[in-house]
């Protein structure tokens, strides 16, 4: 098991710039497992120096509190050469299998930034729908800085996708539980039913339909 808690460096992406590589992109989704909702990825290429305090307070989007991400998230946006949101829905999750749908986000991610990388750092993945060079980095979202930068663009992106939808699906605390099987969603779920944006090919939304 990989140290989760340290502070992930620009070690690999440095490496990759002395092979010749000038846009390295860290890319990272979330939403994989959750009951209801899109699952999101992020795609963010930072520039190779960087001097600003913030980068030390980057971590896997998971460990961090909502204000400190909405801030990175912010830092990010303003600090990066390109950033990139895909985002596939719980149709295509059900009809493509969630490890597709998560690789077509990613790509969809890539393929939405306004510079394209010429590398790929992906945590734990390796995305077979890109032709770009690649590597598959096991803890990259608490390893790579590009990385754990692409899993809380990713997040904030998605968690504001899960509020909209609370605003139209009420009852359900979608807002709250962002669409995880969470002890007040699945009381939500057997007691209301599924709604359009549960994924039917999951349990438990599959036992019930």
């Amino acid at each position: 098991m990989g140290n989760h808690r340290q502070a992930p460096t620009l070690v690999e992406e440095k490496k990759l710039r002395e092979q010749g590589y000038r846009r390295v992109a860290g890319v990272d989704e979330v939403g994989r497992g959750a009951l209801a909702g899109p699952v999101v990825a992020g795609a963010v290429i930072l520039p190779f120096k960087i001097k600003a305090r913030w980068i030390h307070q980057v971590r896997d989007s998971k460990q961090l509190t909502r204000a400190w991400r909405e801030e990175l998230d912010w830092h990010i946006r303003e600090t990066a050469v390109s950033v990139g949101i895909g985002v596939m829905d719980c149709l295509t999750i059900d009809r493509q299998g969630i490890a597709r749908a998560t690789r077509l986000a990613m790509k969809a991610a890539i393929d939405r930034m306004p510079v394209l990388p010429d590398y790929l750092l992906i945590d734990y993945f390796k995305l077979p729908e890109s032709s770009l060079p690649q590597k598959g980095i096991k803890y990259g979202d608490s390893l790579c800085l590009s990385v754990a930068c692409a899993s809380i663009v990713a997040k904030v992106a998605r968690d504001g996708i899960m509020r909209e939808l609370d605003g139209v699906y009420g009852g359900y605390g979608l807002a709250a539980h962002k669409g995880y099987g969470t002890e007040r969603h699945l009381a939500c779920l057997r007691r209301l039913g599924p709604l359009p944006i549960h994924r039917r090919s999951f349990r438990p939304v599959r036992d019930l339909v």
